[in-house]
């Protein structure tokens, strides 16, 4: 049994890793699937650049909720390392250092590269008409493979907490075997897309949409029925 101090404070941060889940996912959807869907066009800098000119306060509002949402993917990450510890303490600290790296990368090449054009465009620069659009979409394609790049540390770090949670009595070995086929997938998908030239984006979708869904349900479920602090391991 675990000592009641301590099984509280397992209870609050399995509350706090609930809504870093919730309100990151949240943030993530609302990014990619509201700002970036509407304003980026495959292929089609000029439209792009475009889109962005005329909506530059939602392009800058996305931006913003891209830094909030690794802001508390570092808060889940540490409320995460908290509860598994317990179970397994230099696995949980490597699951720790991987979402973390997740984070750096995420802010210092994603967030980084949406800036980017932004400068480009409200700055007085050398760049001719022709030359700027492309240069938008270049710093976009490297946003881009930022991202498989994001997921591979979110695919290794997230099975191995998930692991963990399979390992525990915490919550039900369901949700953390689920929790595993999805962040393999995603390390899977995020190398194939980075050997693979030209990796067909619904196939990405297909993978890592079951991804959002877990973590976003997975998070309703800490938020709401937390951990089970009955039986340590």
């Amino acid at each position: 049994m675990i000592h009641p101090t301590t099984e509280v404070s397992l209870i609050l941060y399995a509350k706090i890793a609930g809504l870093a889940y919730v309100i990151s996912i949240m943030l993530g959807i609302f990014s990619v699937n509201y700002v970036e869907s509407s304003l980026v066009v495959r292929g089609n800098d000029i439209a792009t650049v475009a889109n962005i000119m005329a909506n530059e306060q939602l392009f800058r509002v996305g931006i913003v909720s891209e830094i909030m949402m690794y802001v508390l993917v570092v808060l889940l990450s540490w409320s995460l390392y908290v509860i598994l510890k317990t179970v397994n303490k230099n696995l949980a600290l490597l699951a720790l250092i991987c979402r973390v790296g997740e984070a750096i990368i995420g802010a210092g090449v994603v967030v980084l590269s949406g800036l980017i054009p932004l400068l480009l465009l409200n700055d007085e620069t050398v760049f001719d008409s022709e030359q700027l659009p492309a240069l938008v979409g270049l710093f976009l394609d490297v946003r881009s493979a930022g991202l498989d790049i994001v997921l591979i540390f979110i695919g290794v770090g997230g099975s191995i907490f998930c692991y963990l949670f399979y390992k525990s009595s915490y919550v039900p070995k369901i949700w953390a075997a689920w929790g595993i086929f999805t962040y393999l997938s995603m390390l899977i998908i995020s190398l194939l897309s980075i050997i693979l030239a030209g990796f067909p984006e619904t196939i990405k979708m297909v993978f890592f949409a079951p991804g959002g869904l877990f973590e976003l349900l997975f998070g309703f479920w800490l938020i709401f029925k937390g951990v089970n602090t009955q039986d340590k391991v």
